[in-house]
């Protein structure tokens, strides 16, 4: 079994959808980034990658490549899962947190943990909690969301 751990946060800009696990979540900005910056994939992928013992989420998708410009992350997270078939693993569980001060992400939960699923991680392996910063710092400004991932892998 492995054990990884993965964090990312993006801006909140202007004239971009807001994409966090998959779905695209109702609200007047989006996260800023190379990608459709959905700050829970990428955090899920990195908790993989890092228990792979690959290195990073930048490593592989590097945002100075431009192949990675405007990329889907949840096909990023597919790639990420095959990668550790590859090397002989599968995800056990995932266990996330989204800190958001706005919108709400409570009720789009149950849409990500569908979205995710499809990705290969078994339905019943993902868990989501949604959380505020309580006011405090560039989340609780409403300047950026952030997302933390666990994840258990074990051999296949």
């Amino acid at each position: 079994m492995r054990v990884g751990f993965g964090y990312d946060s993006h801006r909140l800009v202007e004239g971009r959808k807001l994409i966090i696990g998959g779905v695209s979540i109702p609200f007047p900005k989006g996260l800023g980034g190379h990608s459709d910056a959905d700050v829970l994939c990428h955090a899920i992928a990195d908790a993989i990658i890092g228990a792979i013992g690959l290195g990073d989420i930048g490593t592989h998708f590097p945002d100075t490549d431009p192949r990675w410009k405007d990329a889907v992350s949840i096909e990023i997270l597919k790639y990420v899962i095959e990668l550790a078939r590859m090397n002989g693993f599968r995800v056990a569980w995932i266990d996330t947190t989204i800190i958001a001060e706005r919108p709400r992400i409570a009720p789009y939960v149950a849409q990500m943990k569908d979205a995710l699923s499809e990705t290969g991680i078994p339905p019943g392996a993902i868990n989501i909690k949604a959380k505020t910063n309580e006011g405090m710092g560039f989340i609780g400004r409403g300047e950026g969301i952030a997302a933390y991932a666990v994840c258990l892998l074990d051999k296949i």
